[in-house]
């Protein structure tokens, strides 16, 4: 019986392609690194000249965009990048990726910026809970560090004179996102999904992209472990309480059963994306009418929250 090795050379494989051609580590690093340059160019995410934010968590697809970006930024002189990490404050899960994204910028010598739920709204994400349990309030852990957290993203952004946010959406998480807001009937929430988030500019909102937005989840666990800079998956403890959590449980049920959903999900969406953009294009954007921030409402999400919190 022949030996099974790489495509591309004698080696043994250790990934499997959609095609079951295989693939040895170098080789599959190669595969992987063409994959983000190409979604890059083909989506025109960085353009030629700009200050690029990185959204780092300390997880594989945040170290793994930045690593990666970092290399494009590396040979451009007219770009420059810095990483934005948001220390929500949560014990134990928070503390090991706070400190995964200091080790690997310090390494890197990429310049970074923390910035804390404490410090910037007085009182941290786990006392947040804590709170609003204690009032009977329904307190959903993702929705409110979500809020909470891309409010901080994008003022920070704002304040450092940045272009762009890129974040580490990989197509999993992509596919997620597409469900949830058809199981949620929200649609406009979709006409902002897509490599480039958002329907129309605003100079209050700093333009977010998606590096990875074509790399399947295991393909970027994969990459992080070879080079080295994310040993192990780290979960946050408030994951089991997610409405994402049991979509994702979902699909990778279907996956394992249909080979390729995901991929089908994302290239059936991408196909009527461009409509949906449209269909909002013209959709007027609100002030907070406290904070005047862009706002969906006369009063923004943050604002209500930290009402509610106090």
């Amino acid at each position: 019986m022949d030996k099974i090795s790489c495509i591309k050379c004698k080696n043994n494989p250790i990934y499997t392609l959609e095609n079951n051609r295989q693939l040895c580590d170098s080789h599959f690093i190669s595969y992987f690194e063409k994959k983000v340059f190409s979604t890059i160019r083909k989506f025109n995410l960085l353009g030629k000249s700009g200050r690029i934010g990185i959204a780092l968590s300390g997880g594989k697809d945040s170290l793994t965009t930045l690593y990666l970006l970092n290399r494009i930024v590396m040979r451009n002189p007219k770009m420059q990048i810095t990483a934005i990490m948001v220390d929500e404050g949560i014990k134990t899960s928070g503390d090991k990726t706070k400190a995964n994204a200091i080790s690997f910028c310090k390494k890197e010598k990429i310049d970074l910026n923390i910035y804390s739920f404490s410090e910037e709204y007085g009182i941290a994400l786990d006392n947040i809970l804590k709170k609003l349990q204690s009032k009977d309030h329904k307190a959903n852990p993702c929705t409110i560090c979500g809020i909470l957290r891309r409010r901080i993203l994008n003022s920070k952004a704002r304040e450092l004179g940045l272009d762009k946010i890129a974040t580490g959406h990989n197509l999993d998480d992509e596919a997620q996102s597409i469900l949830m807001n058809q199981f949620k009937k929200n649609v406009l929430a979709s006409a902002k999904l897509g490599p480039v988030v958002g329907v129309k500019k605003d100079k209050r909102f700093v333009q977010r992209i998606k590096p990875l937005y074509l790399c399947p989840e295991k393909e970027v666990m994969l990459y992080a472990r070879l080079k080295g800079f994310a040993a192990k998956k780290l979960v946050c403890k408030y994951r089991k309480f997610a409405f994402r959590k049991d979509v994702c449980d979902m699909l990778d049920d279907f996956e394992q059963k249909h080979p390729g959903i995901k991929n089908n999900i994302i290239s059936s969406f991408m196909e009527i994306l461009p409509m949906l953009k449209k269909e909002y294009k013209n959709k007027r954007i609100r002030t907070c009418s406290r904070c005047s921030e862009v706002s969906s409402s006369d009063i923004c999400n943050v604002c209500k929250l930290i009402e509610k919190i106090n």
